[in-house]
C-alpha cells in the first residue's frame, strides 16, 4: 500500500472508531415528500425543500422553459458570455423582495460566501463571527487576510466587548452571522446586532439560507426582526427556492464591487438557466401565496409543542441526542417507523450535541408530524434521555 492510500485507511479507520465517517445513500425523491432508500419509502424530515418546490409544476416548467430557451449551461463566466437574461430578471426579484437596491446570483451559497468575505475584508479589517455560524461562513474568513475573531453564540454583549476592545485598531469591520441558524433553528439577534454595527461602524452580513420562504411574510429573517438596518444579506436559492444557486442583496455600489472583484463569480462558470427560471417561478409563489409561506414554521412549533421543546423560531428542530452512535441508532429506529431523519454529528455539530435534525415542509401532514413526535418520545424514553 502506498503512502496516500494508507493515509486515507488509516483516517478512515479513526473515524469508523469514532462513528463520525459518511458515506453517500442514493435517495431517489420521487416527489416533494418521499424519499426511497434501499427499497424503502421514507417521509422525509431531512430535506430543505421547506415550500415543496422542487416538485412544483410551476417551478419544473419554468426550469423546462429556460432549458429550451438558453441551453442547459451558463456557457462561460458571467464577465465573459455567461449573463444571460434570465439572471438579471432573477437580481432584480430578489432585489424586490428583500428591499435592497441590487443583487448578484451566485453559482451557489458556498460560492457566495467564500467570494463575498474576501472582497470585503483585507489585511486592515476586522471579522466578528458567530461561533455557530455555517461552514462557509467560516471558509470565507480563511480565504480573507482580515483578522478573526469568534464571539459566542447570539451573544451581542460578547460582541460589543469584542468590538470594544479591537475596533478601533482596523480600518474596516465586518461581522458574520446566520439569520436562521442551520442545525438549531434559532434566529440570530439581528435588531440588536445592526445596532451594534451601527454604532462602532460595523458591516453587518447575514447569511438567511433557511429564512427566505418561511419567515418574514417569506422575505426572510431580516424581515421577521422588524428589518433592521443589514446591509449585506446573502442567502441561497436551494432551500425554500427549491433548487440550486447563492445570492447577495445589498446597495448598487456593493453589487457593482461584488460584480468586478468577486473571485468565486469571476471565474466560475454561470448558474445553468434552468436553477434561474425555477427561482422566478419560485419566487412568484412565495410572493402570491402567503398560507403556503406560512405553513412549515406552523408545522415545527407543533412538533416542538408535542415534545415540550421550546417554541421553534423556524422550520427546523433540533433533537439533541449526545453521542454520535446514540444519534445514528435513533435516526436507524425512526426509519424503522418509516421516517427520514438523518443524524448530525460532530464536525457539523458542537462534540456531545450529535442530534437529530427534523426539517419541516409546508406538505408534511398534522397528522405524520405528530406521529413522528411520538415515535421521538419513544425513542427518548427508551434510552432515558429528555429532548
Amino acid at each position: 500500500m502506498n503512502s496516500l492510500d494508507a493515509f486515507a485507511v488509516d483516517k478512515l479507520a479513526e473515524l469508523d472508531a469514532a462513528h463520525l465517517r459518511r458515506t453517500l445513500v442514493t435517495s431517489d425523491r420521487a416527489d416533494a415528500l418521499y424519499v426511497v432508500r434501499d427499497g424503502r419509502r421514507l417521509l422525509s424530515f431531512s430535506c430543505n425543500d421547506y415550500l415543496n418546490l422542487t416538485h412544483h409544476p410551476a417551478v419544473k416548467a419554468a426550469a423546462i422553459a429556460a432549458i429550451e430557451r438558453y441551453g442547459v449551461g451558463g456557457g462561460a463566466s458571467r464577465l465573459v458570455t455567461g449573463n444571460y437574461p434570465l439572471l438579471g430578471a432573477l437580481e432584480a426579484r430578489l432585489a424586490r423582495i428583500k428591499r435592497t437596491e441590487a443583487a448578484c446570483v451566485f453559482g451557489s451559497g458556498y460560492l457566495a460566501n467564500l467570494g463575498i468575505v474576501p472582497t470585503l475584508a483585507g489585511p486592515k479589517d476586522l471579522i466578528l463571527i458567530d461561533e455557530l455560524a455555517h461552514a462557509c461562513l467560516f471558509a470565507g474568513t480563511q480565504l480573507a487576510a482580515a483578522k478573526t475573531m469568534i464571539f459566542r453564540h447570539n451573544d451581542v454583549a460578547h460582541a460589543k466587548e469584542l468590538l470594544a476592545a479591537n475596533r478601533a485598531s482596523y480600518s474596516h469591520a465586518l461581522l458574520l452571522t446566520d439569520g436562521v441558524f442551520s442545525m438549531d433553528g434559532d434566529r440570530a439577534p439581528l435588531a440588536e446586532l445592526a445596532a451594534l454595527c451601527e454604532a462602532h461602524d460595523v458591516w453587518l452580513m447575514s447569511d438567511d439560507a433557511h429564512g427566505l420562504g418561511v419567515i418574514g411574510q417569506g422575505r426572510g429573517a431580516v424581515a421577521a426582526a422588524g428589518d433592521p438596518p443589514v446591509p449585506l444579506q446573502m442567502g441561497t436559492l436551494s432551500k425554500a427556492i427549491g433548487g440550486y444557486g447563492g445570492y447577495l442583496c445589498a446597495s448598487k455600489p456593493v453589487i457593482d464591487l461584488i460584480k468586478t472583484r468577486t473571485r468565486t463569480l469571476i471565474y466560475s462558470t454561470a448558474l445553468p438557466p434552468a436553477m434561474a427560471g425555477a427561482a422566478i417561478a419560485a419566487l412568484d409563489i412565495i410572493e402570491s401565496e402567503p398560507g403556503l409561506v406560512e405553513k412549515p414554521l406552523a408545522k415545527a412549533r407543533a412538533f416542538a409543542a408535542g415534545l415540550g421543546l421550546p417554541e421553534a423560531q423556524s422550520a427546523i428542530v433540533a433533537v439533541i441526542i449526545g453521542a454520535p452512535d446514540a444519534a445514528l441508532e435513533a435516526s436507524r429506529k425512526l426509519a424503522q417507523q418509516g421516517f427520514l431523519v438523518t443524524a448530525i454529528r460532530p464536525p457539523t455539530v458542537p462534540p456531545g450535541t450529535a442530534r437529530l435534525r427534523f426539517a419541516f415542509t409546508a406538505l408534511h401532514s398534522d397528522a405524520e408530524v405528530a406521529r413522528a413526535a411520538e415515535a421521538v418520545r419513544s425513542i427518548l424514553q427508551a434510552k432515558e434521555l429528555t429532548p
